[in-house]
């Protein structure tokens, strides 16, 4: 569980406080830059205007690699999610090398097992207690599936058969391992705190530079201040798995546990 003050407050209130800051800060720096506007000169208001255009630019840059990073670990999340379906998918048609007296108890595991996954994957990491319930659950059943997989090498005279089946099992309880990593990696908390200042400090440099030339930009201004905001909540929302607007799909573990519930809802009629 991530410990740090920022990720456990929600996004909205965030980026509205930031919003906030920054049109304090450039209507302060506005209003002390009028005040400095009979003393400076044209080389004061060169000088402003170049360090104007740097700080523009670390905050690009800023931005950018913020995005980026959650961006990352958004697809990273994405992949694992797809990886884990396509693992417990061949674990169960793998099912079928094992010996037939196994096969029912083994196909009911790896049912539930999903079904599990499905659930915790639907779950918030806000609900710390619920989702740790899932998770001990879903290691339960993936110890008694290793269980039989082990049981199965003991019976089966062939080792490649069973041995199919153990390789794909583990790639299985590989997958739940990754997936569950990749939840709790974000974007640092000091990178956020860095852009946070840069984008203050923006703000009143934009906000000083105007009040020494006397002319209020406030259209242009206001514009570049709610397009940092909403970058800043899209790179946010993307770095919170399960909180935000932006969601991993399910599809791949949905789409399996439909077909594996077909499958096995048609075994069941043939064998009666």
């Amino acid at each position: 569980m991530v410990n740090e003050l920022m990720y456990g407050l929600n996004t909205a209130l965030i980026v509205a406080l930031l919003f906030i800051v920054m049109l304090s800060a450039s209507e302060l720096a506005f209003r002390n830059g009028l005040k400095q506007q009979a003393f400076a000169n044209d080389a004061v208001k060169s000088q402003i205007n170049t360090l104007q255009a740097s700080m523009l630019g670390l905050l690009a840059l800023l931005l950018s690699f913020a995005f980026s990073l959650a961006l990352q670990r958004f697809e990273e999340r994405s992949q694992a999610v797809v990886t884990e379906a396509n693992a417990i998918g061949t674990t169960y048609l793998r099912i079928q090398l094992l010996p037939a007296s196994m096969r029912p108890e083994v196909q009911s595991l790896v049912k539930q097992y999903l079904d599990l996954r499905v659930d915790e994957g639907q779950v918030s990491l806000a609900e710390t207690e619920k989702r740790g319930a899932l998770i001990k659950k879903s290691s339960h059943v993936s110890d008694l599936l290793w269980a039989q997989a082990v049981k199965a090498a003991e019976l089966d005279k062939s080792a490649v058969t069973s041995g199919l089946f153990i390789q794909t099992l583990n790639d299985t309880i590989d997958a739940f391992g990754k997936r569950d990593a990749g939840l709790l990696r974000h974007v640092p908390e000091t990178v956020v705190y860095l852009l946070f200042a840069t984008i203050i400090m923006t703000a009143a440099t934009v906000g000083y530079a105007s009040g020494l030339t006397g002319q209020r930009a406030s259209f242009a201004t206001l514009a570049l201040q709610v397009l940092i905001a909403m970058a800043v909540f899209l790179t946010i929302d993307l770095d919170r798995p399960r909180r935000g607007f932006i969601q991993v799909s399910q599809a791949s573990m949905l789409g399996l546990q439909e077909t594996i519930n077909k499958s096995m809802a048609t075994t069941k009629s043939v064998g009666q």
